[in-house]
């Protein structure tokens, strides 16, 4: 469907973004919810081109995610999809979106919906202080996050735009409003859909039937094995990367022989969190061009304490060394077989 389809003047229209890989019923509720509880006319659900603070992650196609969010969200006759975001490509800023949208609409009658846990770094947003003055922001609370209690708990970039905190319901000097919708207990995400794909568990609860059917007729999140193919290999590649660009105490362990949640794990430091976001890039970058694959996966990219790169059957773990140190995670891994890495690029000890 082309971009804001039926957006008229006047309406109370709300803009929904997100990745959408792969759209499930946790971001139905959010549509329902809020549909219901701000009485709009219209929501459009945005699908991005590339989440500025994500790293790219292997899945489907930008096409195939907008197919997916038409077929999750279509039967809903106050949802349209607007595809401008993908069309634009690059890195999608929400700010370029309800521009579009405040060309039309009024910003008292402009919704800008987000989660909890995006709210929680709306402050690094580009051009977020704009955001708030074209369009109110809805913020729906998912399970295992609490409300802030207090202006203190807000990003800190928002606590000079408060003109009035009442919990659940801000008043902005912009004369925007920011207001907190509780949603129901639907505990899902769609790293853990994803997850659950891969592995071919059951996702009966947590999609449409017509994005299940979407995703089986399209192969989309299959196993990296077969593309990855020797694990222990590839295990050593990627550690081969580490001590390539001086990573720290380097390690590697195969855990097919006890109950783990993948069969290699690789750990490594970084001398500080710019380097262990580095470090987290150049494996990216090496695997990408060496194998065509990204992670299934990236956590921590932006912080660089603690990363998470998933690619299935190898989990890696980069540190800011200090951190590394607190969780002790080899001691985990002590009843599997440590590969003894060394660097290939060193000549041999004597």
């Amino acid at each position: 469907m082309s971009e804001q389809t039926g957006l008229q003047e006047g309406m109370r229209v709300g803009i929904f973004g997100g990745t959408f890989n792969p759209p499930h019923i946790g971001h139905t509720n959010v549509l329902t919810t809020v549909h219901g509880r701000l009485n709009l006319d219209r929501l459009f659900v945005v699908p991005a081109a590339q989440n500025p603070f994500k790293p790219p992650v292997e899945g489907p196609t930008d096409q195939q995610r907008l197919e997916m969010a038409e077929k999750a969200f279509g039967e809903y006759e106050f949802v349209s999809i607007d595809d401008q975001e993908i069309v634009r490509g690059g890195m999608s800023y929400t700010v370029e979106t309800v521009e579009r949208y405040a060309k039309v609409i009024a910003p008292q009658d402009l919704y800008l919906i987000v989660g909890l846990d995006q709210f929680e770094e709306f402050d690094k947003w580009k051009d977020f202080e704009r955001i708030l003055t074209l369009a109110n922001l809805v913020v729906v609370t998912r399970p295992k996050h609490s409300l802030p209690f207090t202006k203190d708990e807000l990003p800190k970039g928002i606590q000079s735009l408060v003109a009035d905190f009442d919990r659940q319901f801000l008043a902005l000097k912009s004369e925007r409003s920011i207001e907190f919708v509780r949603l129901q207990d639907v505990d899902v995400s769609s790293t853990e859909v994803r997850k659950r794909l891969r592995t071919e568990r059951n996702v009966d609860r947590y999609l449409d039937i017509k994005v299940e059917d979407y995703i089986k007729q399209n192969s989309l999140y299959a196993s990296l094995g077969p593309r990855i193919g020797d694990y222990e290999a590839f295990t050593k590649f990627c550690a081969q990367v580490l001590f390539d660009k001086k990573a720290l105490n380097v390690r590697a362990f195969d855990l097919t022989s006890i109950e783990a949640v993948s069969e290699y794990t690789l750990i490594a430091s970084g001398t500080s969190t710019r380097h262990t976001s580095a470090l987290a890039e150049n494996i990216q970058r090496a695997v990408k061009e060496e194998f065509n694959v990204f992670p299934q996966a990236a956590e921590g990219t932006g912080e660089g304490r603690w990363v998470v790169l998933d690619y299935g059957s190898l989990i890696i773990h980069l540190f800011y060394d200090f951190i590394r140190m607190e969780y002790r995670l080899e001691d985990l891994w002590k009843s599997g077989k440590d590969l003894g890495l060394v660097d290939q690029t060193l000549p041999p000890k004597k």
